[in-house]
Order: C-alpha cells, then structure tokens, then sequence
C-alpha cells in the first residue's frame, strides 16, 4: 500500500470514529459536536496512518 493510500485510510477511519462519538453521548448526528468530532478524529487519523507508514 503506498503512503498516500495509509493516510486517506487513517482520515476516513478516524473522522468516521470522531463523527460517532458524540452520538453515543446523545447528540445528534448532525449537531456541532458532531461535526468537531468529525475534524478532529480525521486529523488524529491522518497523523495516525502517517506514523503507521513511516514507521
């Protein structure tokens, strides 16, 4: 898998995790904490699929 393949991966993942969160804590899918989680998680997966490919 090429590196540009890890970190789109990484993205997806994490800003499908991050937009879901906050919807086990009762907000709704569409709120602003959705949203932030959203964002959020997709930075942490990019870094993530990042460190994960360059070891």
């Amino acid at each position: 898998m090429s590196g540009k393949s890890v970190v789109m991966l990484g993205m997806v993942i994490g800003s499908a995790i991050g937009g879901y969160l906050p919807i086990l804590f009762g907000a709704s899918w569409l709120s602003l904490w959705s949203l932030l989680g959203n964002a959020i998680g997709g930075v942490i997966g990019i870094w993530v699929g990042f460190k994960l490919y360059n070891g």
